[in-house]
């Protein structure tokens, strides 16, 4: 069983989110609460496996209460609209593991919620094209902290020819079943792979990894 919390302070937004999630046999939400100091506070006690976490809300913000549950452990999904803010960018380097878009599928958000508690993390192709100009123009605009993880040639000189492929696998999105599919690895290896790239890259999630892949290209 999935343990989720679900932090957005629209209650109509939330309610949503809640009965999409209750109603599969495989996800239990543990909580609900509608700003970002409950989430923290709730996240902290509950232990869950997964905090969806809306980017806007009262008393604390998203950013703020990402960087304090990933601080320990705990994995956060981040709820956003498709135009990008100063927000998402501060979850990207906080460690969020993944990026949905508010106007989600419900199967999508159930898949999704189930792919990060599995620790593959979740991120949309538009969201990841999007991330990638906007850091671009950020950067080239002396955006300073808003730049995309910066990783150096040496650290991707460390990856094997196989770490090279399962990150360009994680840049398109696929998740570790697909990955040893495509690669005729088991999903364990693949596993593995992920976690001593996220290491010898320095990043602190797989979305990370999937940014920097996109910015490295083919």
């Amino acid at each position: 069983m999935i343990r989720v919390v679900v932090a957005e302070d629209q209650w109509a937004v939330r309610s949503g989110l809640v009965m999409i999630l209750d109603a599969d046999p495989d996800i239990r939400v543990v909580a609900e609460v509608g700003d970002g100091e409950d989430a923290v506070r709730t996240a902290r006690r509950m232990e869950p496996d997964v905090v969806l976490m809306d980017v806007r809300m009262p008393r604390k913000d998203g950013i703020d209460a990402t960087k304090e549950l990933t601080a320990v452990g705990i994995d956060v999904l981040i709820l956003t609209t498709f135009d990008l803010d100063e927000y998402v960018f501060g979850a990207l380097r906080a460690g969020a593991s993944g990026f949905l878009l508010k106007n989600i599928e419900a199967a999508e958000l159930v898949h999704a919620v189930k792919l990060v508690a599995r620790g593959e993390g979740m991120i949309a192709p538009a969201l990841t094209r999007r991330l990638i100009k906007e850091f671009a123009g950020l950067g080239a605009a002396g955006g300073g902290g808003s730049r995309a993880p910066e990783v150096s040639p040496a650290a991707i000189g460390a990856l094997t020819p196989r770490e090279r492929q399962v990150l360009v696998c994680v840049g398109e999105g696929l998740s570790n079943q697909q990955i040893a599919r495509r690669l005729g690895i088991t999903e364990t290896t693949t596993k593995t792979h992920v976690s001593r790239i996220l290491a010898k890259l320095d990043l602190r999630s797989r979305v990370q990894a999937a940014i920097v892949a996109q910015e490295l290209g083919p």
